[in-house]
């Protein structure tokens, strides 16, 4: 059994890095109606001729315990998610480039205020929405070759 801790720049620092404002400076812009958090997370989709994309993923709802059954990884780039409407979310990763082991495995739970880029290669579980359906800013890498491995586990690891 596996359970999710809040999700932490420092905790997660192995994996990416948090998306978030709290605590960031901010540039007044807009005839000061608006603030701009710039460089928020180091966006990696150059390689083999990649392209960003912007898009939107609507998560349905899981319910915990969760099982994590396989996990995937980008070799040619980072991938970067953030809540649109507000909702925590369940965030699941591996440490190391080698297949996936429970004991390797780790859980964050997103305040919903929080989003996370993957580093390259960062074996991590598909978007988890809580609750219910959740839209999520996906900022991901288009272009030629194979971007997505998937990996099944020898055993689930149950989250709670």
């Amino acid at each position: 059994m596996l359970r999710a801790l809040p999700l932490t720049a420092q905790a997660f620092a192995p994996f990416g890095e948090v998306i978030e404002i709290a605590g960031r400076e901010s540039l007044s812009i807009n005839q000061g109606t608006s603030q701009r958090f710039d460089d928020l997370a180091h966006i990696d989709v150059l390689e083999a001729g990649g392209r960003p994309v912007i898009s939107i993923f609507r998560a349905s709802p899981r319910a915990l315990p969760f099982e994590v059954r396989v996990l995937e990884r980008h070799p040619l780039s980072s991938q970067s998610f953030f809540p649109l409407h507000g909702r925590p979310f369940l965030i699941v990763v591996a440490e190391g480039q080698q297949p996936p082991v429970a004991p390797r495995i780790h859980a964050y739970l997103s305040s919903g205020s929080q989003g996370v880029s993957y580093r390259r290669n960062t074996w991590h579980h598909g978007l988890i929405a809580l609750e219910q359906a959740s839209d999520f800013l996906v900022l991901d890498r288009g272009g030629p070759g194979e971007n997505c491995e998937e990996i099944e586990l020898e055993s689930a690891v149950t989250v709670t």
